[in-house]
């Protein structure tokens, strides 16, 4: 850990998140203090990484607001892509970073805030936390956690790694692959299959659908790609579309928004508009048919106007969330990098989603499915149906609160 700390504070010279990183943790026990000094109520402690795992922990964070007007709620992230986005979150009474895991901060942290139940939300395991949790007898629950055979809690080397699975009060795993994983380590009186909360939360999104004027506008009647989340490489593969698909409407919304991302995709896809710019001239001709959209926040619902959805990452580290564009009933394709995302497999396996290696294969794939209205047609019913079908996950965490009294002893 001590390492990990140098080696933020050697990055913040050149990286803004990592700068973010410090300095979102100044002063931040006086800050808390300030914050909490005041409060005598129960308090609910929901740990998110980063944004991702922010929205897929919300529905639940959502449930115990409803379900326990008179508790107050803390959320905290690890990375500034989750803080900087949702520090004004309404849903929660403060949102603020988590303090650097150290034994002496752990046990400042938790005299602070006093809480009455921790949720952590897929993982971020952080040992001195999760300790002294456990030893002030804290219930601390997992929620949507997945679990593979290369991680070190299955490992020789695991020891450290297991010890603070122990300290968890209850595991809610996303598969019975996860638990069988957890009972090979002796793990298997808190385990439930409850499957993943994001089918819950995307679901809630389209349900509240709202519509975007100049995306409807932009549209028209044209068939569309929306590509979510893309990168660099995402974007190179989207250029041979473009210029094979002259009559398809692109709107490409990037993963990062920086003046330089900007530019690059506006070199590669010259023709490409801003959506800042077609929001500020919204009387005006719509000029080309590539959109870029230079804010965060409007992704979730762009898929909602798409014919196909294409969701970037896949050529990079790992795919993004492909159940933002399932939840709409949109085939959703992908780059070749989803073997650890299981809803992904799950997609392809329904027959919602399909895998391309190369631009080429992306090509063919899409004029397939803009061309024959029979499979656009299956593969959109196939990618609702798998949603619908995994929803609940919700409801069985929060069953499991309410019978065990968690909040109400």
């Amino acid at each position: 850990m001590l390492l990990y700390k140098a080696g933020i504070n050697i990055a913040a010279l050149w990286n803004s998140k990592a700068r973010s990183w410090l300095s979102g943790r100044k002063n931040i026990f006086d800050r808390l203090n300030a914050a909490l000094k005041t409060n005598n109520a129960k308090l609910v402690w929901v740990h998110c990484s980063s944004l991702g795992e922010f929205e897929q922990g919300r529905p639940v964070t959502e449930r115990l607001r409803s379900g326990h007007p008179d508790c107050k709620i803390l959320l905290t992230f690890f990375s500034p892509s989750g803080y900087e986005i949702r520090k004004d979150y309404k849903g929660a009474d403060w949102v603020f970073y988590l303090p650097f895991d150290s034994a002496k901060n752990a046990k400042q942290f938790l005299d602070i805030v006093k809480p009455s139940l921790v949720v952590f939300v897929k993982y971020d395991y952080w040992y001195y936390f999760l300790n002294e949790c456990n030893k002030r007898n804290i219930p601390l629950v997992m929620i949507s956690a997945i679990f593979r055979d290369d991680q070190p809690f299955f490992k020789w080397y695991g020891p450290l790694h297991k010890k603070m699975l122990g300290c968890f009060t209850h595991f809610f795993v996303q598969d019975q692959e996860s638990r069988q994983l957890l009972e090979s380590i002796s793990i298997k009186n808190n385990v439930t299959v409850s499957g993943d909360t994001r089918f819950d939360r995307v679901s809630e999104i389209a349900a509240n659908f709202k519509p975007i004027d100049e995306i409807k506008r932009f549209c028209g009647s044209s068939p569309v790609l929306v590509a979510g989340s893309t990168w660099p490489n995402d974007e190179k593969l989207i250029k041979q579309a473009v210029d094979d698909s002259p009559g398809l409407k692109i709107i490409i919304a990037p993963h990062e928004i920086h003046k330089e991302h900007l530019q690059q995709i506006r070199s590669i896809l010259r023709d490409a508009i801003l959506f800042s710019s077609l929001k500020a001239n919204n009387q005006q001709p719509i000029p080309g048919n590539v959109l870029v959209i230079d804010n965060i926040g409007m992704l979730s619902r762009l898929y909602h106007y798409a014919t196909v959805a294409y969701v970037g990452g896949g050529f990079d580290k790992g795919i993004h969330n492909t159940l933002e564009a399932a939840v709409y009933g949109k085939p959703v394709l992908f780059g070749p990098n989803y073997r650890k995302f299981k809803e992904a497999i799950g997609l392809i396996e329904s027959g919602g989603g399909m895998a391309v290696g190369s631009a080429n294969e992306f090509t063919t794939r899409l004029k397939s499915l803009l061309t024959d209205q029979n499979e656009l047609a299956l593969r959109s019913t196939s990618s609702f149906d798998f949603v619908k079908k995994n929803k609940g996950a919700t409801e069985k965490i929060m069953n499991y609160i309410e019978e065990n009294r968690l909040l109400t002893r």
